[in-house]
């Protein structure tokens, strides 16, 4: 589907889901924290779509991202600095504790987004995955994640010590790498934005603040899935170490 193509529909699915809510536009750019013009380009078709933007009108739609498209279908969202639409971007999620992996998880299926997620446990194996060695050896740096989520507290090899690696590596160093921490004042912050970080997230990392990092990165996503109700086996779709 054509970029413009892909903001109709979206924009189509806005109006239908508002008007079937008996809601103005005036109210939903309310409930979304955006401007009526603006709900009002979106419904034309007229405006470029960022993840953060789809993620408020959907919120105050209260309905799922996937369910404003297609069903059944996927979507990738085009870039709105080209028009062009990006090949799905694949995730690295370095955490090691089971219960936020599983919250990240939930966060992106809840969402409808479809993404390949890779998952590793600590600092060595992330960069064994990263640089195909040892387990990984069959892999190949060309299929590598174009984002990697990267908590700071690592066994093994800590957070920083990876980013670090990854960003001294010109085979690895345009990976995007978004920092996972526990406060907004954790002090290992400001040394991985100079170690070269793209961002940082405050965990749990649900949607709304994942999406707000998205014009951080040099890449516009994602895939868009069905809806919230799908099974779990299906969205995201994960590789599990």
């Amino acid at each position: 589907m054509q970029p413009q193509e892909q903001k109709k529909e979206f924009g189509a699915a806005v109006k239908s889901e508002r008007i079937r809510l008996g809601l103005s536009q005036e109210t939903l750019a309310e409930r979304a924290d955006l401007h009526r013009t603006y709900i009002t380009d979106i419904e034309r078709g007229a405006r470029n779509l960022s993840l953060e933007t789809i993620y408020k009108i959907a919120v105050a739609l209260g309905v799922s991202i996937g369910s404003l498209f297609n069903r059944g279908e996927a979507r990738v969202l085009s870039d709105p600095s080209t028009g062009r639409a990006n090949s799905l971007v694949d995730v690295l999620l370095v955490e090691d504790k089971a219960a936020d992996v599983e919250l990240t998880l939930e966060a992106f299926r809840k969402a409808g987004l479809t993404n390949k997620i890779h998952v590793v446990r600590d600092g060595a194996a992330a960069l064994d995955f990263v640089f195909c060695r040892r387990q990984y050896a069959n892999r190949r740096m060309e299929t590598n994640p174009q984002v990697m989520l990267l908590d700071l507290n690592l066994p093994k090899v800590d957070g920083l010590e990876v980013l670090r690696e990854v960003k001294a590596d010109e085979r690895t160093r345009n990976l995007q790498v978004v920092v996972l921490t526990v406060s907004q004042d954790d002090e290992h912050i400001s040394k991985a934005m100079e170690f070269g970080a793209a961002a940082y997230l405050v965990k749990p990392v649900g949607f709304e603040n994942f999406s707000k990092i998205t014009p951080k990165l040099s890449l516009q996503w994602a895939l868009l899935g069905t809806d919230s109700s799908m099974p779990k086996s299906s969205a995201p779709s994960l590789t599990k170490v």
